[in-house]
């Protein structure tokens, strides 16, 4: 048997290189060398999609551009909404997610030689809300959705749509900043998968539906929506701390704490935390908020374990009234600018990703005959 240091979940195993982000003690959150709380608090989420995937910040001129782009492509052909309407009401967002991305790969595919993959990630940025809040509202609603608005960001496009009214400022700057903070995380489960996929050569759309395939997993991108039933589990504080003292005891698993990569803080929740805060105006969510406080505390001084971006993002996004199961959905609207830039990358300098494994199984087995098999 190999001698190979065993590596459970190939924590601490480097994997390739990269020129796209910097993640985890030591080195903080960084973005194409740009610190997670310089975009975070002055940027839009635009911006930094652009500086993913081309590596700069744009210039005023590109910015219009880019975005007038992802504007344009939030209409979908008659062809994707009649696939839409056909997916069942019951299905899971996520699900709708990854096949309205196939759909759309069969109907406007990738150039052979990648050649307009720039253009693709455009469509896929800017379709994503369309194509979940059109199956959603007809669906729900039984109403087919108009994809007009003028509305120029994603995070304003989106909330528009979804309560079919305009934004409020505040739930805008929210969402901005959270689909800042989701796009882009190094060498996580949906990125690492998104890689593997492009060493084949694959496709963009192949491969952006590899990423959405890792994050249906609820040990990725499901936490957010597990952190918000945790919390709705409890009336106030002081239920809630009773409450997740007994499950540590029980040594069940808390969702939203907790992060591979960092040791003492997530430093986006530090981010999100303020918005929430900031959204908890009501008396319910006011409680709400407290409750999550609550559970961060008893977290920390039972188990020294912080909260991560999951766990606030979730109260943000209940504040502005978004469906607990569109909680990871935004994650993809968000991730795809972090999978496309180093979909990108690895296209650019590609060795198939191929590694190797240690067998721990049975060694030397003789073969038995048929005959002789009890």
């Amino acid at each position: 048997m190999s001698n190979t240091k065993k590596t459970g979940g190939l924590a601490g195993v480097v994997a390739g290189e990269s020129a796209i982000c910097t993640v985890g003690t030591g080195h903080g959150l960084n973005y194409r060398g740009y610190d997670i709380y310089d975009l975070a608090n002055n940027a839009i989420f635009e911006e930094v999609a652009y500086l993913l995937i081309f590596g700069e910040l744009p210039t005023q001129k590109e910015l219009s551009d880019y975005k007038k782009k992802l504007s344009n492509e939030r209409d979908l052909s008659d062809t994707l909404k009649t696939i839409l309407e056909n997916i069942p009401k019951n299905a899971h967002p996520m699900d709708v997610m990854r096949t309205a991305s196939s759909a759309l790969g069969c109907i406007e595919p990738e150039n052979e030689d990648f050649s307009n993959q720039n253009e693709i990630l455009i469509k896929l940025l800017g379709k994503f809300s369309s194509m979940l809040l059109y199956w959603y509202h007809f669906h729900f609603h039984n109403e087919k959705i108009n994809t007009s608005s003028e509305q120029d960001t994603i995070a304003g496009f989106f909330l528009e749509k979804l309560h079919n009214k305009p934004p409020k400022k505040e739930h805008i700057d929210c969402m901005n900043v959270s689909l800042i903070l989701y796009a882009e995380h190094e060498f996580n489960a949906s990125t690492f998968s998104a890689r593997i996929s492009a060493s084949t050569l694959s496709d963009m759309y192949s491969n952006i539906i590899s990423g959405i395939c890792a994050l249906r997993g609820p040990l990725h991108g499901g936490a957010n929506e597990a952190a918000f039933r945790l919390v709705s589990l409890y009336k106030n504080a002081d239920e809630a701390r009773v409450g997740i003292l007994d499950k540590l005891k029980n040594k069940d698993k808390i969702m939203g704490f907790g992060h591979r990569v960092y040791t003492t803080k997530d430093p986006r929740n530090v981010v999100i935390k303020k918005y929430a805060k900031e959204l908890s105006t009501t008396k319910e969510f006011e409680n709400f908020f407290q409750i999550s406080e609550m559970i961060e505390k008893v977290m920390w001084d039972e188990k020294k374990i912080f909260p991560n971006l999951d766990f606030y993002s979730a109260s943000s996004y209940h504040f502005m009234g978004i469906p607990t199961d569109f909680f990871t959905p935004l994650f993809i609207i968000s991730r795809t600018a972090g999978w496309g830039a180093h979909i990108i990358e690895q296209r650019a300098n590609n060795k198939l990703i191929r590694p190797s494994s240690t067998y721990i199984g049975v060694d030397n087995r003789e073969f038995i005959p048929m005959e002789k098999r009890i």
